[in-house]
């Protein structure tokens, strides 16, 4: 079979929560005043509790309210399909599957966590909430949702993805979101950035620190977060879970589990159901793949850090490139993050997780083989992942190994096309990050609490 598809009554009744069968607990997230580790008290201007309290549970298994399973049966459970054409193209003897998360309405896995994450503010009373967005993948996502639970939006998309995504902008519009360019001039941190630099082309962390400043600032308004906080890669865990029942289906068994990572929740939704088979002692490979633009596992260090460039938001530990960190304008804009998700740092670092970088050139070149031979176009922080599918099964046919291969298709790049026009024309740098860059960003992290 080419496709394993799920009946809608298969679709997960609860999320999966790694942190229950973690071996070792992570550190805590710090108060950004005090330094000491933060309460429930501290996230409630920006969070509606049902949320805070996900955040901090240990409990394994989390029910999937009714009203959100109802949404997501609009695409969900999405397609596990073998890449079949691929895998005779690379003349090997793996198998490759993907989870196809781009057929969802706004085309990515992001809608997974804005619609569960809209239900909840909107049955603690919320009128409005404030996000940011890099690539426009969550924006579209949040601003989709939000129609379905009556909220306002204000969408902070990075600057460069406005001027280079301007189809993702009008497809927030579309769904009814307030989209402005950041840094901005709607709010204080915006109107500092461009008075000290007028040409600023923003990052994640200034757009994270506007929707949080715009959020606090209003009583109607609660922030949402699209990838790195615990509740976001909960929320995700419906597509390992769904992808566990596919390969059953399909007989196989996954050797390596591949996913591409920016704030790590795609890559945590597809490993984390099955990460805690290894946790418990199966032998299986997990290959996290990000950017040699913005290498934050590879290069960067584990630290408490800020999840935003104003330092408004909770200390927390994770690998970074620090809070000030100026990324390239690459296309792959939603993995052009300066962190990590903490729960993603963590299992780096017992061990149980690989990450790898590749640059934007091979990343597209792979990109394109895999549109050749499975017919989807994919969006360039998806094609990260096929690199890393690739490179695994190519390690396969030089070992003569039948191994299997998992990887996780984040979503698909129709309003990317933009960028496969400049990798054509030859117009993309096999860009990576200088030395002197790393060691700059690392001594903003001194002052900080050591973990």
């Amino acid at each position: 079979m080419k496709k394993y598809m799920l009946p809608e009554s298969e679709l997960p009744k609860s999320w999966y929560n790694i942190a229950a069968d973690l071996p070792v607990p992570p550190l805590p997230p710090l108060h950004p005043a005090t330094r000491q580790p933060i309460g429930p008290d501290d996230l409630a201007p920006l969070f509606p509790m049902a949320l805070i309290e996900q955040e901090v549970s240990q409990v394994a298994e989390i029910a999937i309210p009714e009203a959100v399973r109802e949404v997501y049966q609009l695409w969900r459970p999405s397609p596990l399909i073998r890449a079949t054409f691929l895998e005779k193209a690379l003349n090997t003897p793996a198998k490759i599957y993907y989870k196809y998360e781009g057929v969802s309405p706004a085309g990515s896995h992001k809608p997974n966590t804005a619609v569960a994450q809209a239900y909840y503010n909107k049955q603690a009373g919320v009128k409005r909430l404030s996000t940011e967005t890099g690539a426009g993948q969550w924006g579209s996502s949040l601003a989709l949702a939000t129609q379905y639970f009556g909220l306002e939006l204000k969408v902070y998309m990075v600057k460069v993805s406005y001027q280079q995504k301007p189809f993702r902008r009008s497809m927030m519009q579309t769904w009814g979101a307030q989209v402005v360019a950041s840094p901005s001039m709607e709010t204080q941190f915006g109107r500092r950035i461009l008075a000290d630099d007028p040409t600023n082309r923003g990052s994640l962390g200034i757009a994270i620190s506007e929707a949080v400043e715009d959020a606090a600032g209003r009583e109607d308004t609660k922030y949402s977060l699209g990838s790195v906080l615990n509740h976001v890669l909960m929320h995700q865990t419906v597509i390992g879970q769904e992808a566990r029942k596919q390969l059953k289906m399909a007989g196989d068994d996954p050797d390596i589990i591949i996913g591409c990572v920016g704030g790590g929740s795609n890559f945590a939704g597809l490993a984390f159901p099955f990460l805690r088979d290894k946790i418990n002692g199966k032998e299986m490979e997990f290959r996290a793949i990000e950017p040699a633009a913005c290498p934050t596992i590879t290069r960067g260090q584990f630290a408490y850090d800020f999840g935003d460039t104003a330092a408004l938001t909770p200390l927390v530990a994770m690998h970074t490139l620090g809070h000030n960190f100026m990324p390239p304008g690459i296309h792959a804009g939603g993995l052009r993050y300066h962190g990590m998700a903490p729960l993603l740092s963590h299992v780096v670092n017992l061990g149980l997780v690989d990450a790898f970088a590749y640059n934007q050139i091979d990343v597209f070149k792979a990109a394109v083989l895999f549109a050749s031979t499975e017919g989807i176009i994919p969006a360039p922080e998806s094609a990260h992942a096929i690199k890393g599918a690739i490179v695994a099964a190519e390690e396969a046919r030089e070992a003569g190994e039948e191994k299997v291969i998992l990887f996780n298709l984040s979503g698909h790049g129709h309003f990317d096309m933009a960028a496969y026009d400049a990798y054509f024309a030859g117009e993309l740098e096999e860009y990576e990050l200088p030395d002197e860059v790393l060691k700059a960003n690392r001594e903003e992290l001194l002052g900080l609490p050591t973990v």
